[in-house]
């Protein structure tokens, strides 16, 4: 039986990966590397996280464990499946039930602000005029404000707390609405010393050395702004070489929004990545590797 022709885009990409494997490009490695290290481009270094109750305000890595097969893009399919592989094992989940936690130990929400500002603590929430107009002066405003961010708070239900490795020892309440409630009642229950206790669904995102440590060996992994894909230097160094490369557009930094990915084990792509950090593209593993690492959370700690 004659068997099709396969379809022109993936006989492309191979001859594509057969040209870099042989390092048939338009310019020598050494040259790239030069040429890159030359680049001028308005990079920013990766800002570090700044206390806030919101989860939202830090680094948003806990996106790599979920990241969509269509997330990255670049010419060649088995590149970016390969570094999306690679990512995916940058940060671990793991999950667990405690039968009571102490609600004054959450200082932080889902979500992100709503007007732009960043609160290190409830209590600096608290005070502003959309939290101090709920008036929580009493136990009776305490369960009322309570129960309209937690409906089923008098029930006792299982609440859902995260925390993030890299975002110190802070405990995030899960939900994104009635936010105003939710820190005004902790805020009045630590002011009173007041316990309040209910089961926990505690979901916890940790970076994994090893990953990060494989992320190193097989990529460089460095931040761009995007106006790197309309520059005429960058984006003819990138095509004249035959670089192969993935790209993801997922850090909130507005300076640094893409995240390019060049694996060392390609000549051209290697010292890309060499003279784009020559020419001051931030290193996301120098950068990730420079982040807090914290114990695991410990339940029952009551320094408030």
């Amino acid at each position: 039986m004659m068997s099709l022709p396969e379809p022109m885009p993936l006989v492309t990409s191979r001859i594509a990966r057969f040209a870099q494997r042989l390092g048939l490009t338009g310019k020598s490695a050494r040259q790239v590397l030069e040429d890159a290290s030359q680049i001028r481009l308005p990079f920013a270094p990766l800002s570090e996280p700044a206390p806030s109750i919101y989860w939202q305000d830090g680094p948003c890595l806990q996106r790599f464990v979920d990241l969509p097969r269509s997330a990255l893009s670049g010419p060649i399919q088995e590149d970016k499946a390969r570094a999306r592989a690679a990512l995916t094992r940058l940060v671990r989940q793991e999950q667990s039930t405690h039968a009571a936690l102490d609600l004054r130990q959450i200082d932080g929400l889902g979500g992100k602000s709503a007007d732009g500002a960043t609160y290190p603590t409830f209590e600096s929430f608290a005070a502003t005029p959309a939290c101090r107009q709920l008036r929580v002066i009493s136990y009776k405003d305490f369960v009322r404000t309570i129960t309209s961010a937690l409906p089923d708070f008098q029930s006792q239900p299982p609440i859902d707390v995260r925390q993030a490795s890299w975002l110190g020892e802070r405990l995030y309440w899960s939900g994104e609405h009635h936010a105003e409630a939710f820190a005004c009642a902790i805020a009045y229950a630590r002011l009173r010393g007041l316990e309040v206790n209910l089961p926990c669904e505690l979901t916890d995102y940790r970076l994994d050395a090893a990953g990060l440590q494989a992320l190193d060996n097989e990529y460089h992994a460095v931040t761009i702004p995007a106006q790197a894909w309309s520059d005429r230097e960058f984006m003819g160094l990138l095509l004249e070489a035959k670089v192969p490369y993935a790209r993801l557009t997922l850090l909130r930094n507005v300076n640094n929004s893409e995240l390019l990915l060049l694996d060392k084990r390609q000549p051209a792509a290697n010292s890309l990545g060499e003279g784009l950090k020559l020419a001051g593209a931030p290193d996301l593993v120098r950068y990730l590797r420079g982040l807090p690492h914290i114990t695991r959370f410990r339940l029952g700690n009551k320094t408030l």
